[in-house]
């Protein structure tokens, strides 16, 4: 009962499993520090303690910092700072975790000053909380964690330019007054500090999670007492490091799905996946989690997924999320999203005749046009990568608005990806990477124009470079949550489908057939 690669590929000489999108409900994802470091100082109780202290040693950097580059450091770094100050004021074994805390330090007086932090979930609220804390640490009347003397009096480590601790004090305050907090804001729960014990409005959803977070379980449960939470942490942290989202049931069929069928992969689905993705479609949408609210982005994906597949459900369910001049994330969302649009469009693209469909795509058509960088890039801020974002928006444009100024927008982001290829083949923002050459090599598959020399050359070298990448177990994380992540089962999906397309709604002969079953 597994994503299976049959018969033999590229990558191997045996068929290797892509996931297991049924006996492995939860789906797949890569650890967090953040989250793991939220779980050492929120659950010291739980298995795997000391296993959880040593992966985060274990992933220091040599700069004694934590996580991806610039300012994707700081949420990571705090964490596990803060982490490893309370483990040492507990008694626990001081030579290393003090040394890495004192690197961890200096790195953030430094970070905190030249660095902002991007636009991922919550930092707003992350950030200030755990500076809080860690300065109760440094400032405590019994003085500074053992190895940590000399930090003693020091100056505090500063906000990051343009952050501030207001939308904390809020949301502490709500709590504080015994009123619940935003259904959205149960992902994040952990920055209320004490007040997310029992908050009020805050329940498990049936996978026992809050907010589909370890760290927000935690903070919630407060304390080992039996029940679904207990046990849904017991299960997510049994091998130590835990991610920053799970179960991510939905979103990791849906995201498989829509890549394979879009690249013309064949595809066999079990009635039940199918079934499952649909009963996830209320009138408000598709939660990407239990315990989180519905979402376009989800939602459209959901519903592209099950349309190229035969059982639409229609588009109704966007109608809560259109802007008048592009769709929501979700209402009230601060800013917006450049994929969940393009996704959206491809949601309406397979239901041209629906009433109100044809003046919502050309709105969000114009919307994504207008939005495009001048080099012809799109930038997104659910992903790290301009690559993502490009390969997303240029297939949209490409399917569902092919004439005019889209047009020209297409030609312009296929030009971007032709010049940013890497002398190797690749393409990376930091450096090449499988999950960005597929992401590259399918939006120039599906949106260039057929019998262009330049981009037959350009994907005959990434096509040819990915079975040397790291698509198949590693690979940095590039997803935007409470820290950067890595779906794994997506991620590998996006892979297989890029090492055998050889255009829209086909397959290259030697292409995986795709058994999900």
């Amino acid at each position: 009962m597994s994503l299976t690669a049959e018969p033999e590929t590229r990558f191997g000489p045996a068929p290797e499993p892509v996931g297991a999108l049924v006996d492995e409900p939860a789906g797949g994802t890569s650890p967090s520090v953040y989250e793991t470091g939220r779980l050492v100082t929120l659950a010291p109780w739980l298995p795997g303690h000391g296993e959880r202290v040593a992966w985060l040693l274990d992933r220091q950097r040599p700069d004694g910092g934590w996580g991806a580059a610039g300012g994707y450091a700081i949420v990571p770094t705090l964490s596990a700072v803060e982490a490893l100050l309370t483990d040492l004021r507990r008694g626990g074994p001081a030579p290393l975790p003090a040394a890495a805390a004192h690197r961890g330090l200096a790195f953030l007086a430094a970070a905190l000053r030249a660095e902002t932090p991007p636009d991922l979930p919550a930092t707003d609220l992350i950030v200030p909380a755990l500076l809080a804390a860690v300065d109760r640490l440094l400032d405590a009347p019994a003085g500074p964690p053992p190895g940590l003397a000399d930090w003693a009096g020091r100056p505090r480590l500063p906000l990051p330019a343009g952050l501030d601790p207001t939308r904390l004090t809020r949301v502490r305050g709500l709590l504080a007054a015994g009123r619940p907090v935003p259904e959205k804001l149960a992902h994040a729960l952990e920055v209320a500090g004490e007040l997310a014990y029992r908050a009020p409005g805050v329940r498990p959803s049936a996978s026992g999670a809050v907010g589909a977070s370890p760290a927000a379980t935690a903070a919630w449960l407060g304390r080992p007492e039996p029940g679904p939470a207990l046990d849904y942490l017991r299960a997510v942290a049994r091998s130590g490091p835990v991610p920053c989202a799970s179960p991510i049931t939905v979103f990791e069929r849906a995201w498989v799905l829509a890549v394979l069928v879009r690249a013309g992969v064949p595809v066999r689905v079990p009635e039940r996946v199918l079934t499952g993705l649909r009963a996830a479609v209320g009138a408000s949408g598709a939660a990407t989690a239990p315990g989180l609210p519905a979402d376009a982005d989800t939602t459209s994906v959901v519903l592209y997924a099950l349309a190229r597949l035969g059982r639409s459900p229609g588009v109704g369910a966007l109608a809560g999320y259109d802007t008048g001049r592009h769709f929501c994330t979700w209402p009230g969302e601060d800013g917006a999203s450049l994929t969940t649009n393009a996704h959206v469009l491809d949601a309406l693209g397979e239901h041209p005749s629906r009433p109100g469909v044809t003046a919502a795509r050309r709105r969000v058509t114009d919307w994504l046009v207008g939005r495009q960088e001048s080099d012809g890039r799109w930038e997104d801020r659910w992903h790290a990568s301009a690559y993502y974002a490009t390969y997303a928006v240029l297939l949209a444009l490409a399917d569902h608005a092919p004439d005019g100024a889209a047009r020209t927008a297409v030609e312009r982001g296929v030009g971007w990806l032709l010049a940013t290829q890497r002398p190797d083949g690749s393409w990376g923002r930091w450096r090449g990477t499988a999950e960005e050459t597929a992401y590259a090599v399918l939006a120039l598959a599906g949106a260039g124009r057929a019998g262009d020399a330049r981009i037959g050359a350009a994907l005959a070298r990434g096509r040819a470079l990915l079975s040397d990448l790291d698509g198949r177990d590693g690979g940095p994380a590039l997803w935007h949550d409470k820290d950067l992540y890595r779906p794994t089962l997506i991620v590998r999906a996006a892979v297989l489908a890029a090492s055998g397309h050889t255009g829209r709604g086909s397959a290259h002969p030697e292409a995986t057939m795709i058994r999900i079953a």
